[in-house]
């Protein structure tokens, strides 16, 4: 079921794919709800085959209304549930916004502590894949803004299969971001690969030079970056986010401590950013480390374009990061 790939190797579609097909067969209380999960196989193919597999009360194909499918969800974790609720694309989490924000997120503390919502919210996120301005959005600074949540960025295979089950194990709601250009990734998932500690971020390539900050889709960007900077005797140290809230401070500034420099890779709008957060705390925690002013490469403060030379010219790109690791190094 699903696309095939060579022997040895996966896809993070597929990865996601196995972390839902596990969590479905190990806990009776896990189900999936969403637009198009079932009989379509999800927009991205993520649950293609889990309704043949598990059946229709296991994965629920939901009407198109994400404020009442994503309420549903929460009633269901509130009665001892396990949902897994799938927002087709982070745009439409808006439409949930007020069950996110107002109820998940609130209840544990409204109720002094007597109702806890383990809720999981997938959905995804990012550009780069000519779907236009309503479909481009990297919304996941907004709601790691938002207290009672956690908020994952899986950018990796191991993450993507591995991230789900401590989500669920979660008592708080978790929303996890998949970057929409991460779905054809291929590689080796290390069968040692397990649980992710959802606390800590993980350093991707280990330097001594510069620190490059990222998360989700620009991962692989920062980690071409460095290969780049590499070449010309610059060791990038690259830290791969992987939990957005909250956030690993001591990782940063741990990282930053020794680099010395800092480049903060975010694709969201520079403007009131996850980018800015950690500019932030960085100021606040490691100022006195460093030699060079903190450099943030975000996306131009436009819509996201349509056409494919003007998408790419408003996003992060690898010679963006290069560009802004020069400014603090040279």
């Amino acid at each position: 079921m699903g696309t095939k790939t060579a022997a040895g190797t996966t896809t993070y579609r597929e990865a996601m794919r196995e972390a839902l097909r596990e969590a479905l067969s190990s806990d009776d209380r896990v189900f999936l709800m969403g637009e198009d999960v079932g009989r379509y196989g999800g927009c991205f193919g993520v649950s293609l085959g889990l309704l043949e597999e598990f059946g229709p009360e296991r994965v629920r194909d939901s009407p198109l209304s994400e404020s009442a499918f994503v309420g549903a969800g929460i009633g269901a974790a509130l009665a001892g549930m396990r949902p897994i609720v799938e927002i087709m694309t982070v745009n439409f989490s808006l439409l949930a916004l007020d069950q996110i924000l107002n109820n998940a997120a609130t209840l544990l503390h409204m109720s002094g502590g007597q109702l806890p919502v383990p809720l999981v919210i997938r959905t995804t996120t990012g550009a780069g894949r000519q779907l236009a301005a309503q479909h481009s959005h990297s919304l996941e600074g907004w709601y790691a803004h938002i207290p009672g949540i956690r908020v994952l960025a899986p950018a990796t295979l191991e993450d993507a299969r591995h991230m789900l089950a401590p989500a669920l194990a979660d008592p708080d709601p978790v929303l996890i971001f998949e970057h929409g250009s991460l779905y054809n990734v291929s590689g080796e998932l290390p069968p040692s690969a397990g649980p992710v500690d959802l606390d800590h971020a993980a350093i991707r390539r280990p330097g001594t030079d510069i620190t490059l900050i990222t998360y989700g889709g620009s991962l692989s960007k920062a980690l071409a970056a460095a290969d780049e900077l590499a070449a010309e005797n610059i060791d990038a140290e690259v830290l791969d986010l992987r939990t957005l809230r909250p956030l690993d401070v001591a990782a940063i500034t741990t990282s930053v401590t020794r680099t010395h420099r800092a480049v903060v890779v975010d694709e969201a709008w520079r403007t009131g950013s996850l980018a800015a957060e950690v500019s932030a705390r960085i100021a606040e925690d490691a100022f006195y480390e460093l030699d060079a002013p903190v450099e943030r490469v975000c996306s131009a403060e436009v819509p996201i374009p349509y056409a494919r030379q003007l998408e790419e010219a408003a996003l992060p790109q690898t010679a963006d990061i290069v560009a802004a690791a020069h400014r603090a190094v040279d």
